[in-house]
């Protein structure tokens, strides 16, 4: 089948979609009278569609993915090469470009050891629970079962994953969860749940009070977004992390960090925990990884962790019984190898720096200009800025408005992000993620845009 977009009547692409494609987070009864937007071609940040319209994409693949942006021919290349040497194998035996990735990929991850391949961040997550229940019935007699999670933060789709969303709307309809998933709070100071000068450590406190209350011995693991992403791009404040790693080996629980968004430099560096000097047992990572070129996520542990599961191969029920089909395929990682290499020679870590400083200053000009930002806030090229109807009372817009500038800015042909049907009251922050090889000029226009969006939306 000849799939070249300039030979073949695209007409045809939009009805064989409309007729059979089934979206990912949408209502298809708006589509019953309009068609649905079919992108044909990306080239670094840009896009076109189906209608040979123009697009800047201001949040990597719609979804935090395309970190080294799109049209990188040596990574399809190196993907090609390798599916025609070898394709697949389950990943009960070894490949050379799982193996040559996890040595590249420990590299970067001091104290961390050990690389379980999968195909996506739910499901790298979800093998992390896996792993703290098996060791709780193997080391401590079936107890320290219990997995916290925190409040706006997000895991994935699966239903233990969803067990641990911290998004409420996201979770709705898909119950009941499985037991043992504890929630702690939130550590958004601008949204401030303890009026106290130092409010990272109270923040991380607050863990404590639900290890104490759940019972130490029945606490196995937490996991945290190093910057909650969907819940509102929230940037913990000074002093919790280090809290929170206090916290963890006080009472013997494994810390479990997801790096699905923040993974492979977004935060200006190859991962956000490492902005805290923290120490994980557990890490995952999917969206960045290989940039959307593949289907890749790893869960990377230490070797303590690994060691729990080395036993005498008589006792058949000791180690880690999982399996993910996918992640025996050779793509993903040579896409990964291809893709570091790509964030190192190009010295994407130092841009992410440079125009994520470019953009906070930008968006916090614009805070000054329209009254409707109450908070700016972000880390390298992970940006949100919240609306709100009032200053002084911080009264979220609604979330029909955050959205209305959404489609304001891709009126002008720029995609941006907001937070959406994941946290009631609170839908009302708008995100920014772009591709870390973001130019300046790509930076002003895309704020150049929501000013022009927030004008006309608010006046």
């Amino acid at each position: 089948m000849d799939l070249d977009y300039k030979k073949n009547d695209l007409s045809q692409v939009v009805a064989a979609d409309k007729a059979h494609v089934w979206h990912h987070l949408s209502q298809h009864k708006q589509y019953e009278t309009t068609d649905p937007r079919v992108f044909v071609e990306g080239k670094g940040l840009k896009l076109w569609d189906a209608t040979g319209r123009e697009f800047l994409d201001a949040v990597s693949g719609g979804v935090w993915t395309v970190n080294v942006g799109y049209g990188r021919e040596s990574i399809a290349n190196a993907v090609r090469d390798q599916l025609i040497k070898l394709n697949y194998y389950a990943g009960a035996a070894g490949n050379v470009p799982a193996a040559l990735f996890a040595e590249k990929l420990i590299e970067k991850m001091p104290g961390m050891s050990r690389v379980y391949y999968s195909n996506s961040g739910s499901e790298a997550n979800e093998k992390v629970y896996k792993m703290v229940r098996q060791i709780a019935h193997r080391k401590h007699g079936g107890k320290k079962w219990k997995i916290l999670y925190r409040e706006r933060d997000y895991h994935g789709t699966t239903i233990g994953t969803l067990a641990t969303s911290g998004q409420p709307q996201r979770a709705e309809q898909y119950g009941p969860y499985p037991e043992g998933f504890v929630p702690v709070p939130h550590c958004l100071e601008y949204r401030k749940q303890w009026d106290v000068e130092d409010y990272g450590r109270r923040a991380a406190d607050a863990i404590e009070e639900v290890i104490l209350r759940e019972g130490p011995d029945t606490v196995g693991a937490i996991v945290l977004e190093p910057v909650t992403a969907g819940g509102g791009v929230i940037v913990p404040p000074k002093g919790y992390w280090e809290r929170v790693q206090e916290i963890c080996r006080q009472y013997d629980i494994l810390l479990h960090i997801d790096e699905v968004v923040c993974g492979l430099g977004r935060t200006g560096m190859w991962f956000g925990y490492q902005q805290y000097g923290i120490q994980p047992d557990f890490v995952t990572m999917a969206k960045g990884v290989a940039s959307g070129y593949a289907a890749i996520s790893c869960t990377v542990t230490t070797e303590r962790v690994f060691d729990l599961f080395k036993e005498d191969p008589s006792d058949s029920m000791s180690y880690f019984r999982d399996i993910s089909t996918f992640g025996g395929c050779t793509s993903g990682p040579v896409a990964a190898l291809e893709n570091m290499r790509i964030i190192e020679e190009e010295g994407l870590l130092e841009n992410t720096t440079a125009m994520g400083a470019r953009c906070m200053a930008n968006l916090k000009a614009l805070q000054k200009k329209h009254a409707v930002i109450g908070d700016v806030r972000g880390l390298g090229l992970f940006l949100g800025a919240e609306l709100v109807k009032d200053r002084t009372t911080k009264e979220p817009v609604d979330e029909k408005q955050a959205q209305a500038v959404v489609a304001e800015c891709l009126a002008q042909g720029v995609i941006i992000g907001a937070t959406n049907r994941s946290l009631p009251g609170f839908n009302n922050t708008l995100c920014l993620s772009p591709a870390l090889t973001v130019t300046a000029e790509e930076i002003d226009r895309i704020t150049n845009a929501i000013d022009v969006a927030l004008t006309k939306v608010f006046g």
